[in-house]
């Protein structure tokens, strides 16, 4: 199982909060969005096949 850093994604969101700051607000929601992408994949690493997960109601 891998382990989130989360000193290394606390200066991420730092890297977006300096982007945002300088006004490039479309940089920092792509930023955002690949940090969010690569949280989700290392999860999806972590965790067993959806197939063994039962699925809620409204994903049927």
């Amino acid at each position: 199982m891998s382990e989130i850093d989360a000193q290394r994604v606390a200066q991420r969101i730092d890297t977006v909060l300096d982007i945002l700051v300088a006004g490039d607000y479309h940089s920092a929601i792509r930023n955002l969005e690949i940090l969010k992408s690569e949280l989700l994949a290392q999860n999806s690493a972590d965790q067993p096949p959806a197939s063994a997960q039962p699925k809620a109601p409204w994903e049927v």
